[in-house]
């Protein structure tokens, strides 16, 4: 009975303090999520994202990865505002591609992009910010260049 309570407080334990560690949303594979919110014409849309800041992330990306979730989305984060390309080579799934400026505006957007290609996207314009989310959810909700990404990188 004893060796029973001191497993079982053990476990306890252990619960509290991964939950106490916990710093927030994480996916089914424990990658870490924030809220993001586009704004268009016709409202609103939230979506939770996964961070790229450093240059490891960056470059892996979504590659070797299954279709994201209709919420779901990655976001690029760059430390400087320049012309961006991007590539899908090892992506499996097609993408839209939004390049966001330092404001959360919406430069240009590669809707559909294809699988495996390693073509380069271009942005077509200064953008510190690169949202992927799946192919075709951008215009689902009607995203226009010029519409609004929030996110706290972005500086509104």
């Amino acid at each position: 009975m004893i060796a029973k309570r001191k497993l079982l407080g053990a476990a306890l334990a252990f619960l509290l303090v991964g939950c106490a560690n916990s710093t927030g949303p994480v996916d089914e594979a424990g990658n870490p999520l924030e809220p993001l919110t586009i704004v268009t014409a016709s409202g609103e849309h939230q979506f939770m994202v996964e961070i790229a800041d450093d240059d490891a992330e960056r470059e892996r990306g979504l590659m070797f990865r299954p279709p994201l979730a209709d919420d779901r989305g990655m976001l690029f984060q760059f430390p400087d505002v320049a012309e961006r390309g991007f590539w899908m080579k090892d992506t499996p799934s097609s993408l839209d591609i939004l390049y966001i400026d330092p404001a959360g505006r919406i430069v240009s957007i590669a809707r559909h992009t294809t699988p495996y290609s390693q073509a380069i996207i271009p942005s077509n314009g200064g953008a510190n910010g690169v949202l992927e989310l799946r192919a075709g959810r951008s215009e689902e909700i009607g995203a226009q260049p010029g519409d609004v990404v929030r996110h706290s990188f972005f500086s509104r």
